[in-house]
């Protein structure tokens, strides 16, 4: 009681601007960032939401004074995060759990179904390509395993060894009344005690200030300011990243959006594609006046200022023309249609092949854009930056389920095998030439460069033990098999 009662006294003092609270996170004595990254990223957040100030906020001067519009956009920032979203995982994607139970596999399947896990991961992979990162965070409520997913503008990395992040802040944002609440949970170390330490604090202002501290009650009447594991080898954060080099700090191990390197291709697109639109507006029809039509006169009865011409219309241009000319002129304008259309699309293709995408990935017909659904080569630009971006997604969907298995020991939820193997299989189904993929790995097997273990696990996408049951199984159906009989798994027996 006494603390909420200091908190009141604490946030009335800086409201009235006796006491000094933080001004912005970034001020923070324990938090250290690159604010030019955080820049970037709400550019990067403005353009995939389809309105950036900076290049949408068009003003024109008209005959009635300055006049505000919004540029028209096409919307490629979201339309390439989600393209690249979709090819990377999808439900065709699975992750299969080998721990020689199942009962690993059973619990971890379990926390997924509970919290949407397919749907979540795509919806914040895409945000993961757009802003370039994501984190997903497991905790315990009421007794079960939730997962958090945050993304990239709402973490802070404070410490990271080899590019991978050890500790971080997330920033939540909550309102209660007219005043602002500003959750800052902390993940570290403390390497002196060897415990994972997980510490809250909660800000109040009434702007866009951090605040001043106040107690956690106010919003969180259950949760401990701070919380100490033992036993833990990872944090319990995993942060994902685009496999695309951060250009922009060099010494920053935070991810940089897929379209990072491509924002004048977008400017250029959302400048042509607006013109597009206004071709058909600004190039119909003209009706050039003499000047003196458009000029504003007063009614003597009502005072009122009225115009020949409305000041919005553009289809009347007002010209000073000699005596002897024809008063009014009808002019007919040709729309420049394939023009636009040709030019749009040569930006889409500069826009694909700078975001990973092969070229002609992106088309305009006129009506929208259009997305090349056709399978790809295993040499296209496209299916190579597909890969890439697997690597980073594999391990961290690795690090997910190592994590959630960590706390659920640390509660008491679950005390399974620690010692799992974990594989995930992505959708390759737009590779062109399975057959061939098949064959290769044939070809491996037979001339001893693949375990056939392995090649089972590739072929299928099954883990370790399922692959080894498989083949426990063929050679049980195949042992009278003659040697002449034995395929390139090996199976069968060896009697001649």
């Amino acid at each position: 009681m006494l603390k909420r009662i200091i908190d009141a006294v604490k946030g009335g003092l800086y409201r009235m601007g006796l006491i000094k609270g933080i001004d912005k996170i970034q001020n923070h004595k324990h938090i250290n960032i690159n604010q030019n990254m955080y820049n970037k990223m709400s550019i990067w957040q403005a353009l995939y939401k389809g309105y950036y100030p900076d290049w949408h906020d068009i003003y024109e001067h008209t005959i009635s004074g300055k006049r505000h519009r919004k540029k028209d956009t096409l919307m490629m920032a979201k339309t390439a995060a989600a393209e690249m979203a979709s090819l990377v995982f999808n439900e065709k994607c699975s992750i299969s759990i080998g721990d020689g139970e199942n009962r690993t596999s059973e619990f971890v399947e379990e926390v997924f179904k509970q919290n949407k896990f397919n749907k979540k991961f795509q919806d914040h992979l895409e945000y993961n390509f757009a802003l370039g990162g994501m984190v997903i965070k497991p905790f315990v409520k009421e007794g079960k395993i939730m997962l958090s997913f945050v993304t990239a503008d709402s973490f802070i990395p404070i410490a990271w060894h080899n590019d991978t992040i050890t500790e971080g802040v997330f920033i939540g944002e909550y309102h209660k009344g007219d005043k602002k609440y500003t959750h800052l949970e902390w993940h570290t170390w403390d390497k002196k005690a060897n415990q994972y330490v997980v510490d809250h604090e909660l800000y109040e202002s009434n702007g866009t200030e951090l605040g001043v501290r106040v107690s956690l009650e106010i919003i969180f009447p259950d949760m401990k300011e701070q919380y100490r594991f033992n036993n833990l080898k990872k944090p319990l954060f995993t942060y994902f990243k685009p496999n695309t080099a951060n250009n922009i700090d060099l010494q920053s191990p935070m991810g940089i959006s897929i379209f990072a390197n491509a924002l004048d291709t977008l400017k250029a697109i959302d400048t042509a594609f607006d013109s597009f639109h206004r071709e058909f507006r600004l190039g119909k029809k003209r009706i050039i006046v003499p000047a003196h039509m458009v000029k504003t006169v007063v009614d003597p009865k009502t005072q009122e200022i009225h115009r020949y011409f409305d000041d919005t219309d553009e289809t009347y241009e007002a010209m000073k023309f000699k005596d002897d000319e024809e008063g009014i002129k009808d002019i007919n304008v040709t729309l420049r249609i394939d023009e636009h259309i040709a030019g749009i699309n040569a930006l889409l293709n500069l826009y694909a092949t700078q975001t990973g995408f092969s070229l002609g990935t992106f088309s305009f017909d006129g009506q929208s854009v259009k997305t090349a659904t056709e399978v790809m080569s295993e040499n296209s630009k496209t299916f190579k930056s597909k890969k890439s971006h697997e690597t980073i997604i594999e391990g961290g969907l690795q690090d997910v389920i190592e994590s959630i298995i960590a706390i659920a020991k640390v509660y008491n939820i679950f005390n399974g095998n620690q010692e799992i193997d974990i594989t995930v299989t992505f959708d390759d189904s737009v590779i062109e030439d399975n057959a061939a993929e098949l064959a290769r790995t044939i070809q491996e097997v037979s001339n001893n460069l693949l375990p056939r273990k392995r090649a089972i696990m590739r072929i299928y996408g099954l883990n370790e033990d399922e692959a080894q049951a498989w083949m426990d199984e063929i050679n049980e159906e195949n042992q009278s098999a003659n040697a002449s009989d034995v395929d390139f798994f090996g199976t069968g027996s060896d009697d001649d």
